[in-house]
């Protein structure tokens, strides 16, 4: 018996699904995201240890092409205000909003040279994916345990000086759908007082218009990023990271609502609330 008209047959089915069905279509686009990732991952790592022969910054460079190319899969566009604060010859922390898993093709869109990121410890051990972090620098943390997040964000420090590195961290600690910021926590800005390097925050705007995980919308759509100007933390001590977070947080959240066209119904003037360390 032959399979081909069948599988045919089925192939002509699922398209028509996927089509007919804004649920089908959601989860056919998110599991096509999953194959991207790990199999970009995989072969990414692969010419990772070819070029440089294993873990190094320079890495990102790699890592950054293959995961800019998820774009046109999906249909998704990237207008980008402010660049040129991003590419600064120093050292410096970089912090943004975080919305969902598609938040990784917007970094690398606008990711700087000699920039890592620090991300949760489980990903490590996520296969090709989590190698491919590895050999591009990334720092990973193990949020269950403070006092090993701790000594890890001094080691952080201590590199990002030595060897001139950008450090970029989602200061919500989790992904956030609920169309506002999350209150953010204290490690980015610890950090940054550490090591006495500037902050520059960048503004995603809201995805919500093509991507809902709640109501199964995954659609093509525009992602609006301004990069604000860098705020200097030259002479600050522990006892200023409250003011500066909450200066960060206003700042951020008066650009969320404004880039992504919602009213801001609560203000962005009042204290971010403490969570915390990273």
């Amino acid at each position: 018996m032959e399979l081909w008209p069948w599988l045919s047959a089925a192939l002509l089915l699922l398209l028509l699904l996927v089509q007919l069905n804004s649920t089908a279509k959601f989860y056919a686009k998110f599991t096509l995201y999953c194959v991207l990732c790990f199999g970009t991952s995989a072969l990414a790592a692969v010419i990772c240890l070819l070029r440089h022969g294993g873990r190094t910054v320079e890495n990102m460079r790699i890592i950054s092409w293959f995961v800019r190319s998820f774009k046109y899969f999906y249909g998704l566009r990237f207008e980008v205000q402010g660049l040129e604060k991003l590419k600064v010859d120093q050292p410096c922390v970089i912090i943004s909003n975080h919305q969902s898993i598609l938040d990784m093709m917007g970094l690398m869109e606008i990711l700087p040279g000699r920039c890592v990121q620090i991300a949760k410890q489980e990903l490590l051990f996520m296969g090709p994916v989590g190698l491919v972090m590895y050999l591009g620098g990334v720092f990973f943390i193990n949020r269950q345990r403070s006092s090993t997040a701790v000594t890890v964000m001094a080691e952080v420090g201590e590199r990002m000086v030595r060897e001139n590195l950008k450090v970029w961290i989602y200061p919500e600690g989790t992904r956030n759908t609920n169309g506002d910021l999350l209150p953010f926590k204290k490690g980015a800005f610890y950090l940054a007082i550490q090591a006495q390097v500037p902050i520059i925050p960048v503004v995603y705007s809201s995805f919500s218009s093509f991507y809902n995980p709640d109501t199964k919308l995954f659609t093509s759509g525009t992602i609006k990023v301004e990069v604000l100007d860098a705020v200097p933390t030259t002479g600050l001590t522990v006892a200023d990271v409250p003011n500066l977070m909450d200066t960060c947080y206003g700042n951020m959240r008066t650009t969320f609502f404004r880039v992504s066209k919602m009213p801001q119904e609560n203000g962005a003037s009042g204290r971010a609330r403490v969570q915390p360390a990273q």
